[in-house]
């Protein structure tokens, strides 16, 4: 889908700018020059829709009835199911999170979406199927969308509305002025001028954490060498999975990237269930995550949203060694 986005991220920083392709620093920028401009894309496209959506559809009546019917916690089900077909990173999760925010989705929903999303996709699963089999692949999908499930459901009971940051707020409060946009009759036409000119304004509000979230991960991705972790993972005792979690947390991937990344791990003596652990907090956590979320929610609100989510994924990790060694 992006592959033009990376011929031109290639172009500019090898080509252009002729920094070396296997350097640390061509590395690091060219995955700068990529993911910033495919998360802003994304952001205005994603945020562009949800405003077409909310000039058309009534937001308010599938929130009172996410609010009101008794789904017994399908819902939360949908909606990591949801994250888990589509084909985003944690970055690239948060603008689709806003729009759900925007729209007065439920925040335990969302957040059951924001935790799946980037932790299952099609490509990842792909892959992990032609490297780890077919009992791996099953563990890992499913113990993703039950992760997304529960930890939504579990954050959804803290009642965290409260803690979204004032920027949310406002848009959230912006009622009035939304229900008299919408008695106007406007013909489409008519309202695309407001509705890109409102989703330009929510890019240009998150588009200084955007860039440097994304910097940091840049930073991390070509700068961090494998073998760094490689000889504190691999012995299998009882903190390797913690320490796995803890340690993925700066660094930044997708599941797709990371997957070949836990293939070297395996191939080097690290349990598989530590190795997915790691998989799952880098693609699942991370600082560029948790900058581009403080546009939406504030620091206690994002330490809640990632202790429970770590905590989910070491419990998941030692679930995983248990399982693959008993049926592995």
């Amino acid at each position: 889908m992006f592959d033009w986005l990376q011929h031109f991220a290639d172009w500019v920083i090898y080509a252009v700018f002729q920094v070396g392709a296997e350097t640390h620093l061509g590395t690091a920028l060219n995955f700068f020059v990529y993911d910033t401009l495919k998360i802003l894309i994304l952001l205005f496209f994603i945020v562009f829709l949800m405003g077409i959506v909310n000039a058309y559809f009534p937001v308010e009546r599938l929130k009172d009835y996410l609010n009101k019917k008794k789904l017994y916690g399908l819902e939360y089900l949908f909606s990591s199911i949801f994250g888990a077909v589509t084909p985003f990173c944690s970055c690239s999760s948060v603008p689709l999170f806003i729009g759900f925010v925007q729209g007065g989705i439920p925040l335990g929903v969302t957040f059951a979406f924001l935790i799946t999303s980037p932790l299952v996709n099609e490509v990842a699963v792909a892959m992990f199927l032609g490297m780890f089999g077919i009992k791996a692949t099953l563990i890992y999908v499913v113990s993703g969308i039950a992760l997304g499930t529960i930890g939504g459901w579990l954050l959804g009971k803290f009642n965290l509305e409260p803690l979204l940051s004032d920027w949310v707020k406002k848009i959230l409060d912006n009622k009035m002025q939304q229900a008299a946009y919408k008695e106007e009759k406007q013909t489409f036409y008519q309202r695309l001028p407001e509705i890109t000119r409102g989703a330009w304004d929510i890019v240009k509000g998150v588009l200084l954490y955007v860039i440097i979230g994304i910097a940091i991960g840049a930073a991390m991705h070509g700068y961090v060498p494998e073998n760094f972790f490689n000889q504190y993972l691999g012995g299998g005792e009882w903190w390797t999975v913690p320490l796995a979690v803890l340690v993925a947390v700066p660094m930044y991937a997708n599941a797709a990237g990371i997957v070949p990344v836990v293939q070297v791990f395996v191939a080097k003596g690290v349990p598989l269930g530590t190795a997915i652990a790691f998989m799952m907090a880098t693609v699942g956590l991370s600082i560029p995550e948790a900058t581009l979320l403080k546009k939406v929610m504030s620091l206690k609100m994002i330490a809640i949203y990632f202790g429970v989510v770590t905590l989910f994924i070491i419990f998941s990790g030692y679930l995983f060694n248990i399982l693959l060694y008993r049926f592995g």
